[in-house]
């Protein structure tokens, strides 16, 4: 195994330590394949060991990942290095926080979790117009400033999913020393990530991006936009555009990306060793690539199914991922298939349209609306066979 550090790494001011540019986002993990709610430690240690013996020292997780079990996996697996050789990365679910108490609580369950006695990066989760509110209760954001007083938090910062007004409103609320936004080359313009990314740089903060690839997407793309990425360099993966795109901006220290497999760890790592920025020329490609991508009708989920439990069962995720699918390839069969393969309550046409997803996603989907236009796709779909199945009768 490759022991060289051959990660690059950025030195922003105000930041005491210095990160490689691919940080390890534990989100995703590997999971076992006859209990899916339950992480694949071995594939997944193995994955965190090759990236650390490439040089990746910049590893993410929260309190909710994979229900609780990525702050325990991510503790025991980095246990065996040397606590100054890594970054540790957790943020405060502050939907779970009423009161500085809850906050104390939650956070001395995240030490205990991780085992360690800091963080080195500490982050308040997801914040937007609504969660920020957590933080304006009594004594909960001087607890996080306590606690970066006394060593507990090295770096204090959070991780956003909002409008830039939203943005400017939190990056006044007090010194923090870097942001997390989601940044990827189809959400620079949808999204507003770049006018987010304008903003942290004015405050002359370090910026670390989340969703480089957009929760998968941007590695499978549409036909078309694979062929004008493969044509121009067949030896480079789909994922590795979207990756470079979003390490190429000067005011991003780390790139984040959720590994689920071996082969993607082992790309990444390809990917960003002897990194070179994305080229006038190259962002022409990546723009072409783009504008054919979006010919097709998506909904922008990423799948962090922040959006779950549903009340009353749904699988938003999923319903979202087959009809993605099915706009991209147009098969009526294999859509209908997967659909179907769902339990009743967990299909589209079980929403109740109580809303109660909608201010959970970071994305900000219209989901019943969208679910009830997955439902009436899938009706269609079913009188469309049935109607050729009569004909064929006749």
């Amino acid at each position: 195994m490759k022991k060289a550090v051959v990660i690059k790494q950025k030195q922003f001011s105000g930041i005491k330590s210095n990160p490689s540019l691919l940080g390890f986002g534990l989100m995703r993990l590997p999971v076992q394949v006859n209990d899916p709610e339950m992480i694949d430690e071995t594939t997944a240690e193995k994955m965190i060991d090759f990236a650390y013996s490439y040089g990746v020292t910049y590893f993410d997780t929260a309190y909710p990942y994979h229900q609780g079990q990525s702050e325990l996996f991510i503790g025991k697996a980095l246990k065996k290095y040397p606590r100054d050789s890594f970054y540790l990365a957790t943020k405060m679910p502050g939907w779970l926080v009423q009161s500085e108490s809850d906050a104390r609580r939650i956070f001395a369950e995240q030490l205990t979790r991780c085992q360690v006695d800091y963080f080195d990066y500490y982050l308040c989760h997801a914040l937007n117009r609504h969660n920020v509110k957590a933080y304006q209760n009594p004594g909960v954001l001087d607890f996080l400033l306590e606690m970066k007083q006394k060593g507990k938090i090295r770096h204090l910062g959070f991780s956003f999913h909002d409008t830039p007004e939203e943005l400017a409103k939190i990056l006044a609320m007090t010194s923090w020393d870097f942001v997390q936004i989601q940044l990827n080359y189809l959400d620079w313009n949808l999204q507003k990530a770049k006018e987010q990314y304008d903003l942290i740089e004015k405050a002359k903060l370090p910026c670390i991006v989340m969703e480089p690839i957009r929760g998968g997407l941007l590695a499978t793309l549409s036909s078309e936009a694979r062929d004008i990425f493969r044509t121009a360099d067949p030896h480079r993966s789909i994922a590795s555009w979207a990756l470079r795109y979003a390490a190429s901006k000067p005011n991003v220290m780390v790139v984040l990306s959720g590994m689920s497999t071996v082969e993607q760890t082992l790309d990444n790592l390809e990917t960003m060793t002897d990194f070179q920025p994305i080229t006038a020329k190259e962002q022409l490609l990546i723009n072409r690539a783009l504008a054919a991508f979006k010919k097709n009708r998506l909904i922008p989920c990423t799948g962090c199914e922040y959006c779950l439990p549903c009340p009353h069962g749904v699988n938003i995720p999923a319903n979202f991922r087959w009809v993605n699918e099915y706009n991209l390839h147009h098969s009526d069969e294999e859509f209908l298939l997967k659909y179907q393969r769902m339990a009743i309550e967990e299909q589209a046409s079980a929403c109740q349209s109580c809303q109660e997803c909608v201010s959970k996603c970071p994305q900000r989907i219209a989901i019943p609306e969208e679910l009830a236009k997955i439902a009436s796709k899938i009706d269609e779909i079913i009188a469309k066979q049935r109607e050729e199945q009569t004909v064929k009768k006749d």
